[in-house]
């Protein structure tokens, strides 16, 4: 992850998904904002650039780094897993905490969860279970930083500040075919 200054222009582009139109804000070859479908194409480019208030974010064509991190989110949306950490992320100005636990998120494989506790006890500050969600409830680039895959300790689905709520959190973990979502249940 890098937590370079930015001073390029933020862009951002629109592309489909199997799961709908995404949108994705970059500087150079670094995503700064991922968003997931939101109900219109206006709410989705509305929501990736409104952290950019007061400043145009143009729309552009993505340059190679951003092309294959296009190409990697279509393709694991589609279900060919891919744990996206590949992808060079800009986290200038997300706190310290959230970083870290951004940063342990990320270490997540697909079809893999662990509890917001799990992520506390692996900062090394246990007993902050509720700041961890907190800060995957602000993370900016959701998907790459898989905050879907993070459960409460019961294992169920609490909460999803994105867009569809616990609907698309469990949609996402059933795309990465995590035990216990989308199976049959034999009784």
């Amino acid at each position: 992850m890098s937590d370079s200054t930015q001073t390029e222009t933020v862009v951002s582009a629109l592309f489909d998904t199997a799961i709908g139109l995404c949108a994705i804000a970059w500087h150079g070859a670094v995503v700064v904002r991922f968003q997931l479908p939101e109900a219109s194409e206006e709410q989705t480019l509305a929501r990736i650039t409104r952290p950019f208030a007061g400043t145009a974010v143009p729309e552009g064509e993505p340059g190679p780094a951003i092309t294959a991190a296009i190409s990697g989110i279509r393709a694991h949306l589609a279900g060919a897993l891919d744990p996206l950490r590949w992808i060079d992320l800009d986290l200038h100005g997300v706190p310290e905490f959230h970083r870290a636990v951004y940063a342990v998120t990320r270490e997540i494989d697909p079809g893999r969860t662990l509890s917001y506790g799990d992520i506390a006890e692996r900062l090394g500050a246990p007993g902050s279970a509720q700041a961890v969600g907190q800060a995957l409830g602000r993370n900016p680039i959701p998907l790459i930083v898989p905050c879907h895959r993070v459960l409460a300790a019961d294992h169920a689905l609490h909460g999803f500040s994105a867009p569809g709520g616990i609907g698309t959190k469990a949609r996402l973990l059933e795309i990465e075919r995590t035990p216990g979502f989308g199976e049959p249940m034999l009784f």
